[in-house]
């Protein structure tokens, strides 16, 4: 029986044979408020550093969206660069805490995902996705850009398929992002899904620590300096946020 999401949303981590499960939800699409995003790092920092944990997968709740992307709600309520840039600093942070904690990070991707859902797959060490499970980088619509997250996106998809997406701000289907990388495997449906998710997190959980550790810091070399890039690009955000555009734009994907 699946049970209604409280309003606020919930972030929560189980823990049980080498395998740390980090679920996310939030009733509007799964969508990440700046308490959602705070906490989410928070725990997959934590999961990174439990001795019982061997490996990290990320998920989120229900049957819709994987992931909306930044809430509308909070975008609308920003009201100076600093608080733009504080929100937006919120994906940096998760986005670090995936990329630095020293395990793998398995990400079950069961649908669409929206901006910074994107950034949270692209920052995984590997997704699977279920064939239904399009995505798209809305920013631009909305007059801003995928600026906090563009970094892992490129980093995972390459240049020329990361500014496809950025600039053409439409979905792209589930092979598409298998066929450039940001899905590594793909599968029919939900029920496939669980037991593709469960298969490779068993099996990464039986293998070498040190040796997983060394192939994430191998694979995400060149990044040690996203501290500063992050915070760079979250202000270009924060400020765009405040524009007559944006504002005009979200209010009518709200539709208000």
């Amino acid at each position: 029986m699946t049970h209604p999401l409280p309003p606020a949303g919930l972030v929560a981590t189980e823990t049980a044979d080498g395998i740390a499960t980090v679920r996310f939800g939030h009733p509007k699409g799964n969508s990440l408020p700046g308490a959602i995003l705070r906490e989410l790092a928070a725990q997959v920092r934590r999961a990174g550093q439990d001795p019982a944990a061997r490996v990290i997968v990320l998920r989120s709740e229900g049957t819709g969206p994987f992931c909306a992307g930044a809430s509308f709600d909070e975008l609308v309520a920003i009201d100076s660069p600093e608080r733009g840039r504080e929100f937006f600093s919120g994906f940096a942070g998760v986005i670090l805490a995936m990329l630095r904690a020293p395990k793998f990070v398995l990400t079950r991707v069961h649908g669409k995902t929206t901006g910074g859902g994107v950034g949270l797959v692209a920052a995984s060490d590997y997704a699977i996705a279920t064939a239904g499970a399009a995505c798209k980088l809305s920013e631009l619509a909305v007059g801003i850009g995928p600026f906090v997250v563009g970094p892992v996106i490129e980093k995972r998809i390459g240049n020329a398929a990361f500014a496809q997406m950025a600039v053409d701000a439409d979905w792209r289907d589930a092979r598409w992002a298998h066929t450039h990388g940001l899905y590594a495997t793909l599968v029919d449906d939900v029920a496939a899904l669980d037991a593709a998710v469960d298969a490779m997190a068993r099996r990464l959980a039986g293998f070498n620590p040190e040796a997983m550790a060394d192939i994430k810091r191998v694979a995400w070399e060149g990044t040690e300096t996203w501290d500063a890039l992050l915070a760079e690009r979250a202000e270009i955000s924060g400020r765009l946020v405040l524009s007559e555009f944006t504002r005009s734009a979200i209010a009518k994907f709200k539709g208000g």
